[in-house]
Formats: C-alpha cells, structure tokens, sequence
C-alpha cells in the first residue's frame, strides 16, 4: 500500500515540479534581458519584486485553502463559487501593495534614479498578481482533483511567453516590456487552468457572496499564506546579517539561498501532491504521507548530490573566495534543505486535514527564534547563521510533525 501511495503523490507531483522547474527558468531569461537591456532597469526589477514575490507568495497561500475542500464532487460548484471571492479578497490587498512600489521605495530610502527607472511597472505587475489570484485558485482546484497535468501544461505555456516575449519586449521596452511579457505569461496560465477547471464543473458556480462559506476556506488557506510571510520575513533578516558580515558572505548567502529555493521546489510539488490524497481519506492518512516523506528525501537527497559533486555554486559566480565560501557551507545547504521539505510535506499534510493554523503557529514560534539569533550567529560567520538556519528547519520540522499527529489522532 505504501508504494501505492508513493505511485500516486509521484503522478501528482511530476507534472507540477516539471511546471515549476520551466517557470524558475523562464525566470532566468527574463532577468537575463534586463541585464542585457541596463543595470538601472535590472535594479528597478528588483525593487519591485521585493514586493511583487511576497505578494504573489501570500496569495497563492491563502487560496490554496480550497484544495482539501474539492474531494467532494457534489460541493465543487460552491467551493469554486466561494473561491474566486476568496481570491478576489486577497488578490486585491496584494496588487494594492505591488502597485505602492514607488512609494514604497522612496519611504525606504531607494535612490531617486532607481524610482524614476520604474515606470508603469508596479501597475502591470499589480495586474499580474491580481490575475494570478484567479490562476493559482484554479490550480489548487485542479491539483485538489488530481488533474496535475492541466496545471502542467498551463505552466510550460506561461514559462513560453516569458522566454519568448522577454527578450523582444526587454529590447525595445525596457522594464515595462518584462512587464508586459510576465502580464502576458498570467494571463495565458490562468486562462488555461480556469478553462481546464471550468470542463470538470456540473454546471456555472455562480456569484452568490457567502460569507460563512468563504471564511472557511480562508481558515485553511490564511494561515498557509501567513506561513509564507513569515518565512519571506525572516528570510530577508538573514540576508542583511549575512551583507554585515561582509560583501563575499552576502554574495555567498545569496547563491546558498538560491540553491535551496531550486532544490526546495520538488519537496513544494511533492507537498501539494499530498492534499488530494490526504482529503480523500478517513484512514490510511499516515500511511501516504509517510509515502510522500520518503519521495521527498530520496528526491531531494539526490538533487542535492547533484549540486555538491556537480559543482554547481561555480555557474553562479566565477569569484574564488565565493565559490570557496559557498563550498563550506554545502553541508548545512543539504541539512537545510531536507529538513525544509520534511517540515513542507507534513504542513501540506495538515493542509489536506484542514488543520494549518498550528503550521503557522509552529512556523512564527521558530523562524521568530531565528530572526532573534540571527544577527548574534553571523557574528561567528556564514557558517554560524546557517547553522541557526537549520537548527530553525529542524525544529520546525519537528513540530510540525507532533502537529500532524495531533491533528489526525495518529
């Protein structure tokens, strides 16, 4: 039955990783094309997604709520109704926030020349989170079903706009043309996953306004979004204790980072896969996440293998003195990693039971620690802030797995 189980999540997860894997690339051709078009629009680039990433994050959170709640066929209808509101309320306070960029940048002390770089920027990027909203809400139905591929498909179609629009717009627009192009990539994805949703439906959802109803969704997706601003928080605390280190810990800090986020990606689809699984099921719960667990650590466990004898911090940077200090903290990446897919499994576990608040819960109490010590650990070098890095994912791993049993009664 185990390997039942682990058949199953891996038919899920697959397709959604494979997804994942052609966005974070897409990813890298548009930034690619900034930094070809100028510094100025790559640094207004990044002023915006400091914002744009977060917001986006937070909001695909909280309308995943809606995944545990679509094993019952007879309720698809009221839970897809009740979703697009949810998605409206959050979708809305997000693009607000992206669209206060410039503002944002100005009160937080970013150069004049930086700002003016901007443009309409924030707005199409406001746009996109808002689209987003009712994309990711489709995608948690459809991953909720079971129907991976659809999600699948709609994201290789959104990666292919990016790298494709990217560096012709980038050429003769600028920002506004990586804009545009990452607009066009929301549009095109969420088209595809509300299409594919929409053919799975017994009928039109409506538009009746439910209070009741949308509050319990947003009682298992909030939480999952505000676990995802904490981590964001926290993560950014890191970041500046690694830049007063010195200028070589921080560039180091920033690769480290990105290897896990690449890495950490398979344990996010593996995760996801875990819900329809989970909210099906009255028993043999245990059982598919323990199926879902060894997935993920033989997964990740060989990704990582592949970054360690591979040699990969050198595609990153071709300065000796990074590439040495990455080098010494390839240990810690491996722990951080496997413990943050293990903490990600079992909180997507809880996820499918309906029971996130004490994954928040969890999450604030450690990463809260975390960003207490944080500046203390870089005292002692990159490698002390990383070892409190994964002491954090330990325990948080830890705790989400008494949650899990509490919750299901194992």
């Amino acid at each position: 039955m185990l390997l039942s189980d682990a058949g199953r999540i891996g038919r899920i997860a697959l397709p959604l990783y494979l997804s994942m894997v052609a966005v974070s690339l897409s990813a890298l051709v548009n930034t690619a094309a900034l930094g070809r078009f100028g510094t100025g629009a790559l640094a207004g680039f990044a002023v915006t997604v400091a914002v744009y990433f977060p917001a986006t994050a937070a909001v695909s959170g909280a309308v995943r709520g809606v995944m545990p709640f679509v094993a019952e066929p007879s309720g698809l209808l009221r839970v897809v109704r009740d979703g697009t509101w949810l998605a409206v309320f959050v979708g809305v306070p997000g693009a607000l926030a992206v669209a206060c960029v410039p503002l944002i940048a100005r009160a937080t002390g970013v150069p004049s020349a930086t700002v003016e770089q901007l443009g309409p920027f924030p707005l199409l990027m406001a746009l996109a989170v808002l689209v987003n909203a009712f994309g990711s809400m489709a995608t948690s139905c459809l991953v909720g079903l079971g129907q991976s591929k659809v999600v699948m498909r709609a994201g290789l179609v959104g990666a292919a706009c990016v790298a494709i629009l990217s560096p012709l717009l980038v050429a003769r627009l600028g920002l506004n043309g990586a804009g545009i192009s990452l607009c066009a990539a929301q549009v095109a994805s969420c088209v595809m996953t509300v299409s594919g949703l929409r053919k799975r439906l017994d009928g039109r959802p409506g538009f009746g306004l439910h209070f009741g109803q949308i509050l319990e969704l947003a009682k298992v997706g909030i939480p999952m979004a505000g676990t995802v601003l904490v981590k964001f928080a926290v993560l950014g605390v890191l970041a500046i204790a690694a830049a007063r280190v010195s200028e070589t810990a921080a560039a180091a800090h920033n690769i480290a980072t990105s290897l896990v986020s690449l890495t950490f990606t398979a344990a996010l689809a593996i995760g996801q896969a875990v819900v329809p699984v989970v909210s099906t099921r009255t028993e043999g719960v245990r059982r598919a996440v323990t199926a879902a667990l060894v997935i993920t650590v033989i997964t990740l466990s060989i990704i990582s293998a592949v970054v360690v004898l591979g040699d990969v911090p050198r595609l990153f940077t071709g300065d000796p003195a990074v590439v040495s200090a990455v080098g010494q903290l390839l240990a810690l990446i491996v722990l951080v990693v496997l413990a943050d897919g293990v903490q990600a499994v079992l909180g997507f576990g809880l996820a499918g039971l309906k029971r996130t608040t004490p994954s928040l819960v969890v999450f604030a109490a450690c990463y809260g620690v975390l960003a207490l010590v944080a500046v203390p650990a870089a005292a002692h070098g990159l490698i002390g802030l990383w070892i409190a890095l994964a002491g954090a994912n330990l325990a948080v791993a830890l705790g989400q797995a008494i949650a899990f049993r509490k919750a299901g009664n194992f």
